[in-house]
Protein backbone atom coordinates (compact mmCIF):
# COMPACT_ATOMS: atom_id res chain seq x y z
CA UNK A 1 0.00 0.00 0.00
CA UNK A 2 1.14 3.36 -1.07
CA UNK A 3 1.95 6.09 1.49
CA UNK A 4 2.31 9.55 1.27
CA UNK A 5 4.72 11.79 2.23
CA UNK A 6 4.24 13.67 5.01
CA UNK A 7 4.06 17.70 4.59
CA UNK A 8 6.68 19.41 7.14
CA UNK A 9 5.31 21.14 9.91
CA UNK A 10 5.87 25.01 11.17
CA UNK A 11 8.85 23.17 13.19
CA UNK A 12 10.63 21.45 10.46
CA UNK A 13 10.35 24.89 8.51
CA UNK A 14 11.24 26.79 11.25
CA UNK A 15 14.46 23.72 11.74
CA UNK A 16 15.09 23.64 8.19
CA UNK A 17 15.21 27.57 8.06
CA UNK A 18 17.27 28.45 11.44
CA UNK A 19 20.29 26.19 9.60
CA UNK A 20 20.47 27.74 6.85
CA UNK A 21 21.17 30.79 8.81
CA UNK A 22 23.47 29.74 11.12
CA UNK A 23 25.12 28.46 8.17
CA UNK A 24 25.38 31.51 6.40
CA UNK A 25 22.66 30.81 3.35
CA UNK A 26 21.07 33.97 4.76
CA UNK A 27 23.34 36.29 6.35
CA UNK A 28 22.59 39.60 8.85
CA UNK A 29 20.53 41.93 6.76
CA UNK A 30 19.08 39.18 4.04
CA UNK A 31 16.01 38.84 3.25
CA UNK A 32 14.08 35.96 3.49
CA UNK A 33 11.95 34.19 0.52
CA UNK A 34 8.66 35.44 0.23
CA UNK A 35 5.99 33.40 1.85
CA UNK A 36 4.88 32.34 -1.12
CA UNK A 37 8.51 31.18 -2.10
CA UNK A 38 8.33 28.82 1.15
CA UNK A 39 4.82 27.89 0.50
CA UNK A 40 6.00 26.19 -2.86
CA UNK A 41 9.32 24.97 -1.27
CA UNK A 42 7.92 23.25 1.73
CA UNK A 43 4.31 22.04 0.37
CA UNK A 44 2.57 23.78 2.63
CA UNK A 45 -0.18 26.85 3.64
CA UNK A 46 0.56 30.32 4.17
CA UNK A 47 -0.76 29.60 8.05
CA UNK A 48 2.46 27.24 8.10
CA UNK A 49 5.29 29.40 7.09
CA UNK A 50 3.92 32.38 8.97
CA UNK A 51 3.81 30.05 11.78
CA UNK A 52 7.38 29.20 11.16
CA UNK A 53 8.59 32.78 10.68
CA UNK A 54 6.65 33.32 13.36
CA UNK A 55 9.14 30.96 16.18
CA UNK A 56 12.48 32.57 14.13
CA UNK A 57 11.24 35.97 15.29
CA UNK A 58 10.31 34.58 18.71
CA UNK A 59 14.19 33.21 18.97
CA UNK A 60 15.57 36.56 18.02
CA UNK A 61 16.62 35.09 14.56
CA UNK A 62 14.59 37.71 12.09
CA UNK A 63 12.79 40.40 11.99
CA UNK A 64 9.41 41.39 9.54
CA UNK A 65 8.17 44.39 8.12
CA UNK A 66 5.04 44.28 7.00
CA UNK A 67 4.61 45.08 3.37
CA UNK A 68 8.82 44.79 2.87
CA UNK A 69 9.59 41.49 4.12
CA UNK A 70 11.33 38.95 6.95
CA UNK A 71 14.70 40.09 7.45
CA UNK A 72 17.98 37.82 9.17
CA UNK A 73 18.67 39.82 12.11
CA UNK A 74 22.12 41.15 12.84
CA UNK A 75 24.26 39.44 15.63
CA UNK A 76 24.43 41.23 18.75
CA UNK A 77 27.62 43.54 18.87
CA UNK A 78 27.97 42.65 22.53
CA UNK A 79 27.44 40.00 25.14
CA UNK A 80 27.57 40.19 28.83
CA UNK A 81 26.17 38.73 31.55
CA UNK A 82 23.28 40.44 33.82
CA UNK A 83 24.64 38.36 37.04
CA UNK A 84 28.15 40.43 36.78
CA UNK A 85 28.85 43.90 38.04
CA UNK A 86 30.97 45.73 35.48
CA UNK A 87 31.79 48.66 32.98
CA UNK A 88 29.98 48.66 29.51
CA UNK A 89 32.94 49.67 28.04
CA UNK A 90 35.27 46.80 29.34
CA UNK A 91 32.38 44.70 28.26
CA UNK A 92 32.58 46.35 25.04
CA UNK A 93 36.20 45.25 24.68
CA UNK A 94 35.68 41.39 25.80
CA UNK A 95 33.40 41.74 22.92
CA UNK A 96 36.59 42.63 20.95
CA UNK A 97 34.55 45.76 19.99
CA UNK A 98 36.48 49.31 20.33
CA UNK A 99 33.99 51.40 23.10
CA UNK A 100 33.18 55.12 22.97
CA UNK A 101 31.24 57.90 24.51
CA UNK A 102 29.18 60.60 23.09
CA UNK A 103 28.28 62.91 25.93
CA UNK A 104 24.37 64.93 25.23
CA UNK A 105 24.81 66.29 28.76
CA UNK A 106 26.60 67.28 31.84
CA UNK A 107 24.02 69.58 34.14
CA UNK A 108 24.21 70.13 37.43
CA UNK A 109 20.78 69.74 39.28
CA UNK A 110 18.56 69.33 41.59
CA UNK A 111 16.78 65.71 42.12
CA UNK A 112 13.09 65.11 40.65
CA UNK A 113 11.26 64.18 43.32
CA UNK A 114 10.49 60.88 41.79
CA UNK A 115 14.58 60.15 41.20
CA UNK A 116 14.99 61.16 44.96
CA UNK A 117 12.46 58.64 46.06
CA UNK A 118 14.47 55.82 43.70
CA UNK A 119 17.98 57.02 45.20
CA UNK A 120 16.69 57.52 48.85
CA UNK A 121 18.08 60.93 49.26
CA UNK A 122 16.83 64.28 50.46
CA UNK A 123 14.31 66.01 47.55
CA UNK A 124 17.12 68.45 47.60
CA UNK A 125 20.09 66.66 46.64
CA UNK A 126 21.89 68.24 43.81
CA UNK A 127 22.99 65.80 41.10
CA UNK A 128 25.27 65.99 38.02
CA UNK A 129 23.35 64.59 35.39
CA UNK A 130 24.84 62.64 32.18
CA UNK A 131 23.14 61.92 28.84
CA UNK A 132 25.58 59.74 26.70
CA UNK A 133 25.50 57.50 24.13
CA UNK A 134 27.40 54.27 24.14
CA UNK A 135 28.78 52.61 21.12
CA UNK A 136 31.13 49.63 19.68
CA UNK A 137 32.67 50.05 16.81
CA UNK A 138 31.19 52.69 16.03
CA UNK A 139 27.10 51.32 16.46
CA UNK A 140 25.25 52.67 19.09
CA UNK A 141 24.40 50.03 21.56
CA UNK A 142 22.78 51.68 24.49
CA UNK A 143 21.97 55.30 25.79
CA UNK A 144 22.39 55.86 29.17
CA UNK A 145 21.14 58.45 31.88
CA UNK A 146 22.78 58.65 34.97
CA UNK A 147 22.76 60.72 37.94
CA UNK A 148 25.70 61.31 40.63
CA UNK A 149 25.64 62.80 44.10
CA UNK A 150 26.84 66.14 43.48
CA UNK A 151 28.59 65.61 47.43
CA UNK A 152 30.72 62.49 46.24
CA UNK A 153 32.70 64.96 43.66
CA UNK A 154 35.23 67.47 44.30
CA UNK A 155 34.47 70.65 44.94
CA UNK A 156 37.10 72.12 42.12
CA UNK A 157 35.12 69.15 39.62
CA UNK A 158 34.54 70.38 36.12
CA UNK A 159 32.09 68.38 34.35
CA UNK A 160 34.12 67.64 31.01
CA UNK A 161 36.47 65.53 33.03
CA UNK A 162 33.83 62.88 32.54
CA UNK A 163 34.71 62.00 29.33
CA UNK A 164 34.71 58.15 29.48
CA UNK A 165 33.43 55.24 31.08
CA UNK A 166 31.75 56.67 34.01
CA UNK A 167 32.96 53.37 35.85
CA UNK A 168 36.75 54.09 35.29
CA UNK A 169 35.83 57.91 36.08
CA UNK A 170 35.05 56.54 39.52
CA UNK A 171 38.68 54.81 40.00
CA UNK A 172 41.02 56.69 38.22
CA UNK A 173 39.45 60.05 39.60
CA UNK A 174 37.61 59.56 42.42
CA UNK A 175 39.25 56.46 44.16
CA UNK A 176 35.76 54.35 44.60
CA UNK A 177 34.68 51.19 43.06
CA UNK A 178 31.55 50.44 42.35
CA UNK A 179 31.00 46.63 43.67
CA UNK A 180 27.17 46.58 44.32
CA UNK A 181 24.44 47.33 42.05
CA UNK A 182 20.23 46.96 42.39
CA UNK A 183 18.70 46.87 39.05
CA UNK A 184 15.19 46.37 37.38
CA UNK A 185 15.12 45.33 34.00
CA UNK A 186 11.90 46.32 31.64
CA UNK A 187 11.08 46.19 28.00
CA UNK A 188 10.65 49.28 26.52
CA UNK A 189 9.22 50.81 23.41
CA UNK A 190 9.87 54.23 22.92
CA UNK A 191 10.77 57.12 20.29
CA UNK A 192 11.68 59.02 22.68
CA UNK A 193 15.02 57.75 23.99
CA UNK A 194 17.19 57.40 21.45
CA UNK A 195 18.97 60.99 20.04
CA UNK A 196 21.69 61.86 17.64
CA UNK A 197 22.12 59.86 13.90
CA UNK A 198 19.69 56.86 13.29
CA UNK A 199 17.62 57.83 16.24
CA UNK A 200 14.82 57.07 14.30
CA UNK A 201 15.86 53.19 14.33
CA UNK A 202 16.13 52.86 17.70
CA UNK A 203 12.59 52.64 19.36
CA UNK A 204 12.79 48.88 21.29
CA UNK A 205 15.23 48.86 24.70
CA UNK A 206 15.96 46.57 28.05
CA UNK A 207 16.15 49.32 30.20
CA UNK A 208 18.53 48.36 33.09
CA UNK A 209 16.97 50.74 35.84
CA UNK A 210 20.49 50.55 38.05
CA UNK A 211 21.56 51.90 41.45
CA UNK A 212 25.59 51.78 42.17
CA UNK A 213 27.24 51.33 45.75
CA UNK A 214 30.99 51.04 46.82
CA UNK A 215 32.08 48.66 49.25
CA UNK A 216 30.72 50.95 52.11
CA UNK A 217 26.77 50.97 50.61
CA UNK A 218 27.19 54.40 49.58
CA UNK A 219 25.30 55.85 46.60
CA UNK A 220 27.34 56.32 43.68
CA UNK A 221 25.51 56.56 40.79
CA UNK A 222 21.85 56.22 39.62
CA UNK A 223 21.78 54.91 35.80
CA UNK A 224 18.81 53.94 33.43
CA UNK A 225 20.77 52.76 30.61
CA UNK A 226 18.36 51.37 27.65
CA UNK A 227 20.12 48.72 25.82
CA UNK A 228 19.22 48.88 21.88
CA UNK A 229 17.01 45.80 20.88
CA UNK A 230 19.48 43.16 19.37
CA UNK A 231 22.79 45.24 19.87
CA UNK A 232 23.17 43.73 22.87
CA UNK A 233 23.31 40.20 24.76
CA UNK A 234 22.83 39.53 28.13
CA UNK A 235 23.49 36.09 29.32
CA UNK A 236 21.40 35.27 32.64
CA UNK A 237 23.28 32.33 34.76
CA UNK A 238 20.59 30.40 36.96
CA UNK A 239 20.93 27.81 39.23
CA UNK A 240 19.07 25.00 41.44
CA UNK A 241 18.41 26.46 44.99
Amino acid sequence: MATTARRPLADDIARALKAEIREGVYPPGARLPTEADLCRRFGVSRATVRSAVKELDVLGLVRTQHGVGTFVRSRPAVHDGLERMGSITESIRASGKEPGHEYARRTLRQVLPDEAERMEVPPDTEVLELRRRITADGEVVAYSYDLLPRGLLPEDFDPDELAGSMFAYFENRLGVRATLGLARVHAVESAHIAWGANASKHRLFILLDQLHYDTGHRLLAYSRTYFVEGAYEFQLIRTAP
